[in-house]
């Protein structure tokens, strides 16, 4: 939910991304297509699970990034997005609410709840950090040295 204007977070997420790109692609993973919606008339979180609903790709994989969701580690989270392109998921989708979160029937029909920590972080910081986060997955999936191995 929301779009991201122009600044610093913005260009960490396309460098992010960039990266991704570069490392997922040998591996059959991506392009990454970051759709923002945005509920302008402030429906709260019905609306939002409608808009969010619309966006989501036929037959993707839809993981909620909630505060309750599981607590991954890094190469865990790295297996997961294998499993699920092994799979022969075209399309992993990853929800990040509004201001409230997500509405609790969207929430219950995704295939996974992550969450980042049981802190709440401001949205574009969640993008940062999934952003970085699917670059890592990529990254520890190509052999790259982790440094918690």
């Amino acid at each position: 939910m929301g779009r991201l204007r122009a600044g610093p977070e913005r260009d960490l997420i396309d460098d992010y991304l960039l990266r991704f790109d570069r490392t997922g692609r040998a591996l059959g993973l991506g392009p990454i297509d970051v759709r923002e919606v945005e509920d302008r008339k402030g429906g709260g979180m019905a609306a939002e699970a409608v808009l969010l609903e619309k966006a989501l790709p036929n037959g993707a994989a839809v993981i909620a990034l909630d505060e309750r969701g599981k607590i991954k580690s890094s190469p865990d989270f790295a297996s997961d997005v294998a499993r699920f392109r092994d799979d022969g998921r075209s399309d992993l989708t990853f929800i990040i609410g509004g201001a409230d979160g997500i509405e609790p029937s969207l929430r219950a029909k995704c295939d996974a709840s992550l969450s980042f920590g049981k802190m709440v972080w401001p949205h574009m910081l969640m993008r940062v950090m999934l952003a970085e986060q699917l670059y890592r997955a990529a990254s520890i999936l190509a052999g790259a040295p982790y440094h918690r191995a």
